[in-house]
């Protein structure tokens, strides 16, 4: 089923003005990292508040970088199936793809079980201190995310 499903997306219109538009594609890839960036550069700078600081005032970094990180996703759901529709076949079944949208699941559910688990303690001046457990699995979520997105074009 899955196997049809990428085919359904590389034979769908997304997939055509994906191949055959060079704006269509050059746009999607250009918003992708720019999303890419803010995903990482919001939760990063959020994460490494968390541990340099141990939590303390971590909610004035994240009023910011949080919605900077969430616009990024935002951006990066739509232009990510724009790419993958070019070669949805080939792309769907690299090793790579695998390996990136493992780490984005692990990432997302890290974010979730945070804001349930720690969330309530955002506002206070400081966060406990299993929430530098919590960063450190962002981090190296999210960055083996953009590793493994960049390896796709190489396996």
């Amino acid at each position: 089923m899955y196997l049809e499903l990428l085919a359904a997306l590389e034979h769908s219109w997304v997939g055509h003005a994906a191949r055959h538009s060079a704006w269509t594609f050059t746009i999607a890839n250009l918003l992708h990292v720019l999303g890419s960036a803010f995903v990482v550069g919001g939760i990063a700078v959020f994460d490494f508040k968390v541990l340099a600081e141990h939590g303390r005032n971590a909610w004035q970094v994240g009023r910011y970088a949080l919605p900077i990180a969430a616009s990024g996703i935002a951006l990066q759901i739509p232009t990510g199936l724009i790419l993958l529709a070019a070669e949805a076949r080939a792309l769907g079944v690299n090793p790579a793809f695998y390996v990136k949208l493992s780490f984005i699941a692990l990432g997302l559910l890290n974010v979730i079980l945070f804001h349930m688990r720690l969330g309530g303690s955002l506002r206070k001046d400081k966060l406990p201190p299993d929430a530098r457990a919590y960063a450190v699995v962002s981090l190296v979520a999210w960055i083996i995310t953009l590793l493994a997105g960049r390896m796709i074009a190489y396996l």
